[in-house]
Parts: structure tokens; sequence; C-alpha cells
């Protein structure tokens, strides 16, 4: 379980933490100085467990291969990030939890499960652990720490699945929501920033400049030759994967492409504008 007194870290809110679980009902601890370090505060409250079946589902949202690196936020007995490695073949995953003695029960799980060459655990504060090599996030955490944890996951590579069991990002929408009876899943892919200036360069006629503002995982804008604007609509980005819409005087013209560090190259077979390109 996870507790944190009100004030610390810089003012987060009390909160009960588990991995693969989360705990109910927890009286708020007492108030500690914002400048004290972070305190281990045991907290008579149940933990949950997740179901072996949701476990297997939220592994098969985020699609988990043989490529990935999982990180498991608030690990609990280890389920999640074991069966990440065991069934879904993931090369490695690493969890994270406050409770020392549950990262004991979960390291004894990997070895029994024959996989703690490739499953680690630590006693780690969530909040200042570096898990920016991952490339699916799972997590099962109350409502308030996962709108701490928002602007960490929006600042890792495009194309980051996140996964939250029961609880959402406030007004960052997830891209696929679905219930399993009472319990919420919910799977966001990590847009790429599309924010600011792009040049497009098109295949016949002068470039455009196009000026984005985005938010989240959808945006909108202008692209401008000389005195002549466009409006830019109905844009939304999935991972690195980016689809526009062009109003222009002889009608609205679709884009599709990919984002390569600081170029858009075009997809193909979507039946939308070919043989352009779009650069920073």
């Amino acid at each position: 379980m996870w507790g944190l007194k009100n004030g610390a870290l810089a003012g987060f809110a009390a909160a009960a933490f588990l991995a693969g679980s989360v705990a109910h009902g927890a009286d708020q601890a007492a108030e500690q100085p914002a400048n004290q370090p972070f305190a281990y505060i045991e907290l008579d409250v149940p933990y949950v467990q997740t179901p072996d079946a949701v476990v297997a589902r939220m592994l098969e949202l985020a699609d988990v291969q043989p490529s990935d690196f999982v990180y498991d936020l608030g690990s609990g007995d280890g389920r999640i990030a074991i069966a990440a490695v065991r069934d879904r073949k993931a090369k490695g995953a690493f969890g994270v939890e406050i409770d020392p003695k549950l990262v004991d029960e979960a390291g004894a799980n990997a070895r029994r499960q024959g996989v703690s060459d490739r499953v680690k655990f630590d006693v780690q504060d969530l909040f200042t652990t570096d898990f920016s090599r991952a490339t699916v996030v799972t997590m099962y955490l109350l409502p308030d720490v996962n709108l701490k944890l928002r602007p960490t996951l929006l600042d890792m590579p495009a194309g980051t699945r996140v996964v939250s069991h029961q609880f959402d990002m406030g007004d960052w929408a997830s891209d696929f929501h679905e219930r399993q009876g009472r319990r919420n899943l919910y799977l966001w892919v990590v847009p790429a920033k599309l924010d600011g200036k792009w040049t497009l360069k098109q295949a016949q006629g002068d470039d455009l400049v196009l000026e984005l503002d985005q938010r989240y995982q959808r945006f909108e804008g202008v692209a401008s030759r000389g005195g002549t604007r466009h409006q830019i609509r109905d844009g939304w980005i999935r991972g690195k994967e980016v689809h526009f819409q062009l109003y222009a005087e002889s009608g609205v013209h679709h884009y599709a492409g990919r984002v390569e560090g600081d170029t858009i190259v075009p997809l193909t077979g979507w039946g939308g504008e070919e043989g352009w390109q779009a650069r920073r």
C-alpha cells in the first residue's frame, strides 16, 4: 500500500496506492511539512488484487510485444509485471511499489514463475521514479495520483502505451475505454508533439506554413501562403500517426502522415494527399 502525508512531495494529497490493486477508505495521515523527506506511512487499509483476467486484458489492450519493456506503477504482488514477461513475452518489466513486504513477495513470485532474470521490483517513490525506459506503463492508482502523473506520461516518447485500471486521466481523454463488469479499463497512446510551426512542402504548388495548436491527441490550426490562410481541422494523433483536414478553395484535402523527429512523412494507402512532407 502507498500513503502520502498531506504536504509531502510538494503537497500531494494523501493516497493509498497499490500494485495491481487499489486501496479503499484510507484516512488521511497527519500533516507533514513539505520540506521533510518522503516518509513511508503504514495505512490500515486492505489492498485488492487485480483479477488475472483483468491483468491479461490490460496487457492485451497495450498490445505488449517481445520488444516492449513494461513498467507497472504500484506493482503489489507483481502479477502484472510477471504476466507481461511470462505470457506476452515482453523483454523485461519493472515494478514500482512503496511497500517493502509486497516487493519481497513480488520478487519471490517472479522466481517461482522463472522470470526473475527479466522482472525486477523495487521500493521507490512513484513521483521521482525514472520510467522513461518504458514502452508500456500499467497502473491501478487513485484519481489524484493519475493526474499528478499525467505531465510525466505525456512527456514520454510518442507511441508509449498507458493502461489504467478503473480511473481515467481527467480531460486527457483515453484513446480506448471498455468496461469489464464494474471495472473500467483505459488505454492512451502518448501523442507526438506537433504544437508550433511547420513548413509543408507539396508535390505541386507553393509551400505552406502550418501553425498548429495541440491539446493532447487533438489539434487544429491554420495553413498560410502569402496573405491566404486556410483552416486545419479534425486533426488527431495516435502515437506518431497524424491525420488532419485542410480546408482550401479547391476543396477539403486529407493528410495522413507519420512523425519522424522534426519531419512528418506521408502515409500510403489512405487515399489522401501524396508526395508531401512537413518539417519544423
